[in-house]
């Protein structure tokens, strides 16, 4: 077993399966030494964990843990394309919170999904990122995740 999934086990997480497109793209693409993950949303066993806006629906606490289940289905995302273990640095990572009127706790949100990238992948976890509020996300989905990382040649 490599470090990665080493790690994914000591924080009692197993890697799921690719999350299916819900419109034309494909969860992720290669190009050159990166891949590029499409926005992730927190999906379990093909069903939105949960809807609404964070800061109504949705408390922060619970946003930042939705993030995390993104930030993970983007790894199977990686993992389904060219092996989690070849990633060399998670680049950049972009997260879109469905925000309510007045609420700005969006870099909090996006911590779930940041820390969990850390905590997998030490270093190479740490990573450029921006934390965006919106009006509305696909399926009413609270959060979306989308992530860029260098694997090694």
């Amino acid at each position: 077993m490599t470090e990665v999934f080493t790690r994914l086990e000591e924080l009692g997480l197993k890697l799921p399966d690719v999350v299916p497109p819900v419109a034309a793209y494909v969860p992720a693409v290669r190009s050159g030494s990166h891949v590029y993950v499409s926005g992730q949303l927190p999906i379990v066993d093909g069903r939105l964990m949960e809807t609404g806006k964070v800061g109504a629906d949705v408390s922060a606490e619970r946003a930042k843990e939705l993030a995390a289940r993104c930030a993970l289905n983007a790894m199977a995302a990686i993992h389904g394309l060219v092996g989690l273990d070849k990633v060399a640095r998670v680049v950049k990572l972009t997260g879109f919170v469905a925000s309510a009127p007045g609420f700005t706790g969006q870099p909090g949100v996006i911590n779930g999904a940041s820390e969990l990238f850390g905590a997998v992948f030490g270093d190479a976890g740490k990573h450029a990122r921006s934390a965006v509020g919106v009006s509305e996300l696909p399926l009413g989905a609270p959060v979306e995740v989308e992530v860029i990382v260098e694997i090694a040649s």
